[in-house]
């Protein structure tokens, strides 16, 4: 793991004064190692680059319209890339995957705006923690739950209510009753974020250690419904077969459960069963699904196009599904376990 007060010293030395903020900051109170490392201060972007051009850095245009510069920092016999964001506020239109931003001189109030209480703590460089929504509190409750009101926070940018499911996924955190309740009567505001950010959101999701917690969540509070209405149906589907134990839904979780580690398996092991509800037929009291997976195919493709998928992400995952029945197909042995 990478010697943050090192590199807080290192970047501070650079452009002062800074907040490591945000992910980096629950990660190590949860002593994993940061994907990334972040800083805000109260300086403007143009102060910030001012001081890394007079530190004799490059400077790396990361995020110019959202106030974020970068700076790689040295760290030991390697370079560490950090981003040092301006103090600000944000609020995404319908559609957008670019909020509009204001810049603010308040630390308080930057991190009044972050999502979950987990994600709004910042730390100085003598590691002093300023955690001013109960985050440290929720971290050892393992808690997602907003800062301040839900409606309010989901409102402001409604892709909030994935990414609970996607942070519930990945940590292993319940989900705050208020956070539940709102996604529940907010869930079609789902539709004003665009396909590109749903699909960061859910990648990461799918890839977490429990995908079972993000997608319980999704089907619970009715978010499949907005984003993939067919999956809606899966959810308390009696598959009607002495061949599969599970409802539907619990089938799909453990098929994804199954899989291997890869977003083209994963999304494949979510959808190879998106067909069943529509091609239901009974014989001797007994459901039968005939070529689900053909149909299921041709929704998938249909699906991938809707969600923007690759032309490589849309050719892999059909054909996946299409032949997730065979036996040595990559998803077969899944599928059979899950039953």
């Amino acid at each position: 793991m990478l010697n943050h007060k090192e590199l807080f010293e290192a970047t501070e030395k650079i452009v002062s004064p800074i907040y490591m903020v945000g992910g980096c900051v629950r990660d190590l109170l949860l002593n994993k190692e940061p994907y990334d490392y972040d800083f805000c201060t109260p300086l403007a972007p143009f102060a910030v680059e001012e001081r890394i051009k007079a530190a004799g850095r490059r400077v790396y245009n990361i995020g110019n319209r959202f106030g974020t510069v970068g700076v790689k920092v040295p760290f030991g016999e390697e370079y560490c890339l950090v981003e040092i964001t301006t103090f600000r506020t944000e609020t995404y239109e319908s559609g957008s995957r670019k909020p509009s931003v204001e810049y603010i001189s308040s630390l308080k109030e930057d991190l009044s705006r972050r999502d979950f209480t987990i994600n709004a703590m910042a730390m100085e460089a003598n590691e002093n923690i300023i955690d001013l929504f109960g985050g440290r509190e929720d971290l050892e409750k393992r808690l997602i739950r907003c800062v301040g009101k839900p409606k309010e926070r989901f409102s402001e940018d409604p892709l909030r209510m994935l990414r609970a499911a996607r942070f519930s996924s990945q940590l292993g955190f319940e989900i705050d009753k208020e956070v539940f309740e709102a996604t529940q009567k907010m869930g079609y505001k789902i539709l004003e974020v665009s396909k590109e950010r749903w699909m960061m959101e859910m990648d990461k999701l799918l890839l977490s250690d429990s995908p079972r917690r993000g997608l319980e969540f999704m089907w619970d509070t009715n978010l499949f419904n907005y984003m993939i209405p067919e999956l809606s149906l899966q959810f308390d589907f009696d598959q009607g077969n002495p061949h599969h134990e599970h409802r539907l839904h619990e089938h799909t979780i453990r098929v994804i459960e199954n899989s291997i580690k890869d977003p083209f398996v994963r999304w494949a092991a979510l959808l190879h069963d998106i067909a069943k509800p529509f091609v239901t037929s009974f014989k001797d009291g007994v459901c039968h699904y005939y070529r689900h997976e053909q149909l299921g195919t041709e929704m998938v493709e249909r699906l991938g196009r809707h969600l923007k998928w690759s032309n490589e992400r849309l050719n892999v995952v059909s054909e996946m599904v299409s032949e997730h029945m065979k036996e040595g197909s990559i998803l077969y042995e899944a599928d059979q376990q899950a039953k």
